[in-house]
């Protein structure tokens, strides 16, 4: 990063400087990341029944946010350059440019192995990316203007940067937007799982469900579960084989399952009343 100042000043090259911007944001993402991970170990309180856990989602929105910044920046300055554009450097933008890449290759590979398990390292890792992209962009400005003479390479490449930032973003913003709106984990099919439910013997019905996202590999799920009057098997085996068939069968780590034998009384929003058309009303 410094590397990348101390050139793109020298240089007068933008996207030197677009990078290294990006590349201070890159640590930050980093250290933000790892400090929500260390409050997500801290113990559930009263105040805070769920803990932190959802400060790795919130690390991951402002990490996403912040690329969103840079870009703009990125655009911004670019346009003044394309009004008017400066001599720059080729060569010494072309050697630190190379030196950047291999940084961002480096990071990009240690990050990758547990971007897929954690939404907030994943919002790290598309800093990462989203600046190895910058620094292949400022390899190629590099090489244009040193071999041909072509600075307004510069700033159209600076252009290309904003926008990779802004795509490599959008899917890691979509998701973080799905979490904090306790949409349905994408990998976990509610209707499915209300069909197996329906299946155990003695279940009549499951309603009221909600299965949403508290934190990275932490999805919660709370239901109330219609039993047949008639049933006489143990209360307490059925609710532990319901909870098995949530946990094992899908991976969901906070089970709260209400049985109840009537729908009297019950006064929530069930939202899937579409499915007592397939079922015995046991009131």
């Amino acid at each position: 990063m410094f590397a990348e100042v101390i050139g793109g000043l020298l240089s007068g090259s933008l996207a030197l400087l677009a990078d290294a911007g990006h590349m201070l944001t890159d640590a930050a993402s980093i250290a933000l990341a790892l400090l929500a991970m260390q409050f997500a170990t801290r113990r559930a309180t009263t105040e805070r029944t769920y803990g932190f856990h959802r400060l790795e989602i919130l690390a991951a929105l402002i990490n996403a946010l912040s690329l969103w910044l840079i870009a703009a920046w990125v655009a911004m300055e670019a346009f003044h350059r394309f009004q008017e554009v400066p001599d720059v450097e080729g060569g010494l933008m072309l050697t630190v440019g190379v030196i950047g890449l291999f940084v961002n290759v480096g990071a990009a590979w240690i990050l990758h192995r547990s971007a897929e398990h954690s939404v907030n390292v994943e919002g790290a890792f598309q800093h990462v990316m989203a600046d190895l992209m910058g620094s292949v962009g400022v390899v190629i400005s590099g090489i244009l203007i040193w071999a041909f003479g072509w600075t307004l390479a510069d700033p159209i490449i600076s252009v290309g940067i904003g926008i990779l930032i802004l795509l490599s973003t959008w899917r890691l913003l979509v998701k973080v937007v799905h979490v904090l709106l306790e949409g349905t984990p994408e990998h976990i099919d509610v209707y499915k799982l209300c069909s197996k439910i329906e299946e155990v013997e003695g279940v009549t019905l499951i309603h009221d469900i909600h299965v949403w996202t508290i934190a990275p590999d932490y999805e919660a799920l709370t239901a109330h579960v219609l039993i047949d009057p008639d049933y006489q098997g143990d209360i307490d085996t059925l609710r532990h084989r319901l909870r098995d068939i949530a946990s094992r069968d899908f991976g969901i780590r906070h089970i709260t399952l209400q049985l109840e034998k009537t729908k009297k009384g019950c006064t929530e929003d069930h939202h899937v009343d579409h499915l007592f058309a397939h079922a015995r009303p046991a009131d």
